[in-house]
C-alpha cells in the first residue's frame, strides 16, 4: 500500500498531536487561504514564537473537554495521518506517521447534559486579553468576527431546544484542515464522513458547519446543503471590512 493510500482517521486526546496538527491548520488557513478571520484569531501564526503560542492554545482545549449525559465527549479532535515519506519503515511493517489533516467536531446544545452551550460572546470562551494584550480594538474585532461567523449555528441550537427536538443537540464541524501537499486525496471527505456517522450514532443529530469556498464541495457530497446567502459580516466595523480580506463563507446543514 502506498503512503498516499495508507490514510488513517482516528480521534486523538494527545496534546502533542494537536501541537503537530497546527502545521496543517496554519498551512491551510494562513498560507494557502489567507483567511482574514483565522489570521486575526491567531496572531503571530507566521512567526516561530506566535506559531508555538497558537498551537499551545489549541492543545489546551483538550483539558477543557466536557461530556454529555451519556458520557461521550462534547469535542472530538480527529487526526488524519500517513506514513512519513522521509522515514522508511523499520521492516516490521510499522512506519513513523505524520499528521496531514485535522477536524474538530463539537456537540452543542442549550439543554443541560446534551452538549456544550455555544458562546454568544467570544469573551465567554476565550481570554481575549491574552490574545491581544491591551488592544481593545483587536479584542472587539475578535468578538465581532466570531459573532458574525457563528450566528446561524447558535440560532439553530436554540431552535432545537425550543422545538423540543430529541435529542436537543447538533454536531458542528468547527474546523477541517488538510495540508496543501495532501489535498485532493479524499482526506477531508473522510474527516467529515466520520463526524456525519458519529452524529447518526449519537441519536441522529443534525450536522452544521460554516463552509469556506475550499470545503463546501466536500460537504455537499456528504449531505449538507446551503442555507441562506453568503455571509456579509454586517456586524463587523466597516473600517475593518475595508482593510481585511474576510473569507467567503456559507452556512450549511444536513437537516431541514
Amino acid at each position: 500500500m502506498s503512503a498516499s493510500q495508507d490514510i488513517r482517521i482516528e480521534p486523538t486526546t494527545e496534546e502533542q498531536d494537536l501541537l503537530d496538527s497546527f502545521n496543517c491548520i496554519s498551512n491551510a488557513f494562513g498560507t494557502q487561504a489567507n483567511d482574514g478571520i483565522w489570521t486575526h484569531m491567531n496572531p503571530g501564526w507566521d512567526t516561530p514564537e506566535g506559531h508555538a503560542r497558537c498551537a499551545a492554545r489549541l492543545a489546551a482545549r483538550l483539558r477543557t473537554i466536557t461530556k454529555d449525559r451519556n458520557g461521550r465527549p462534547n469535542i472530538v479532535f480527529l487526526k488524519a495521518t500517513v506514513p512519513d515519506p522521509a522515514v522508511p519503515a523499520d521492516g516490521s511493517g510499522d512506519a513513523k506517521r505524520i499528521i496531514v489533516g485535522i477536524a474538530t467536531w463539537v456537540q452543542l446544545s442549550v439543554v443541560e447534559g446534551y452538549g456544550d452551550r455555544p458562546a454568544e460572546d467570544l469573551a465567554q470562551a476565550v481570554d481575549l486579553e491574552d490574545l491581544y494584550p491591551g488592544s481593545e480594538a483587536d479584542q472587539r474585532l475578535c468578538r465581532q468576527l466570531d459573532a458574525a461567523l457563528h450566528a446561524d449555528r447558535i440560532r439553530v441550537v436554540k431552535d432545537k431546544a425550543a422545538a423540543a427536538a430529541s435529542p436537543p443537540a447538533v454536531m458542528v464541524l468547527d474546523m477541517c484542515a488538510v495540508h496543501s501537499e495532501y489535498q485532493r486525496r479524499g482526506i477531508a471527505t473522510r474527516l467529515v464522513q466520520w463526524g456525519v456517522e458519529e452524529a447518526r450514532a449519537r441519536g441522529g443529530l443534525e450536522c452544521l458547519t460554516e463552509a469556506s469556498s475550499m470545503g463546501r464541495h466536500v460537504y455537499l457530497r456528504l449531505g449538507f446543503r446551503q442555507v441562506g446567502e453568503e455571509m456579509e459580516y454586517g456586524t463587523v466595523d466597516e473600517e475593518v471590512r475595508s482593510k481585511r480580506t474576510l473569507p467567503s463563507n456559507i452556512f450549511m446543514r444536513t437537516g431541514a
